[in-house]
């Protein structure tokens, strides 16, 4: 399904009033709510699911069924109840095209001042990585006070880090958090750097960054992800630096500027990637390991036909020009 299709599809299934070159809402628009009975809220829900079924499911990869991403998404529709209808639909959109299942733990949709936002939880990043094949393995944590750790940059891998935690302590007894940190081993055997990140680091990221953060702290409600879901935002920023520093897929690039385009306050479909080019991105990429695969095998001697003598060569010209 073509991008500029499902713009057409979101403006007109949304009904609004959109200029032609692209889409638009307003934070302060007023939208009508989902009427407060149990019973409404679900049949409303329901009829929203029914409405764009066929609209997720062709944005969602063939690996993941639409059922099982509306199971995640049911329960988080009614939060979404005072939000834009173009928001909702967008978000929801933008979750199926990268294959995130919107469970709070790959991925969340929230309420951002009347504005559905899709957000990729670190857990997320990590799929995404995972699913381009270019990495074989991610590892990230927090280390706290209590923990035994050790971390020389310039030693060679693996020897430069190692993080022992006090699992079977209290959590009283580990103590604040230090730094979050995040690498991961590459598909040839290869090992990233180690990215970390203080709390100091991630709290600086929060306050220049995060707009939502900061409309959180305006508005006096403190219900931002940096509120409620500090110790994972922190595990986030980690892996969004360890992804700098090893091989991104498209849809890995696409979704950096996916939640920029929610910072900016600009519409995330618009930065969404077509499936269909990052499905044309993963056969080139195995092509080309293909190619290099063949070139790496030893060149096969030819057969050589033994025979008893050297032929002589034919003298048919010559005895030509003879005669």
């Amino acid at each position: 399904m073509a991008l500029t299709s499902l713009k057409e599809r979101v403006q007109a299934k949304a009904q609004l009033s959109v200029p032609h070159d692209g889409i638009e809402h307003s934070r302060g628009e007023d939208v009508e709510e989902t009427p407060a009975g149990h019973d409404a809220q679900s049949t409303v829900v329901a009829q929203w699911l029914d409405r764009y079924r066929a609209d997720v499911a062709a944005a969602l990869p063939r690996h993941i069924s639409v059922d099982l991403f509306f199971a995640a998404l049911r329960p988080v529709l009614p939060k979404l109840r005072r939000c834009t209808p173009a928001s909702v639909l967008q978000s929801v959109i933008t979750c199926a095209r990268f294959g995130l299942i919107p469970d709070g733990q790959q991925a969340v949709i929230a309420a951002d001042d009347r504005i559905a936002t899709f957000v990729a939880t670190y857990h997320g990043y990590v799929e995404l990585m995972y699913r381009s094949g270019l990495v074989r393995s991610v590892v990230t944590g927090l280390v706290y006070e209590g923990d035994e750790w050790s971390w020389e940059p310039t030693a060679p891998a693996p020897l430069d880090f190692t993080h022992r935690p006090d699992v079977l302590a209290p959590k009283k007894d580990r103590g604040e958090p230090l730094f979050a940190y995040a690498f991961a081993w590459l598909d040839g055997g290869a090992r990233s750097a180690v990215a970390v990140v203080t709390r100091e680091d991630a709290e600086e990221i929060r306050d220049e960054f995060s707009s939502a953060y900061r409309r959180a702290e305006e508005n006096g409600q403190k219900n931002s992800f940096w509120h409620t879901r500090f110790a994972d935002m922190h595990l986030k920023t980690a892996v969004r630096r360890m992804a700098k520093l090893v091989p991104k897929s498209a849809e890995l690039r696409a979704l950096v500027e996916v939640e920029q385009a929610a910072e900016d306050g600009k519409p995330q479909i618009l930065a969404a990637i077509d499936p269909e080019t990052a499905a044309l991105e993963v056969e080139a990429r195995q092509a080309a390991k293909a190619a290099e695969a063949s070139q790496d095998r030893p060149v096969p001697c030819l057969a050589v036909k033994k025979g008893r003598g050297r032929a002589k060569p034919r003298r048919r010209n010559r005895d030509r020009k003879r005669r």
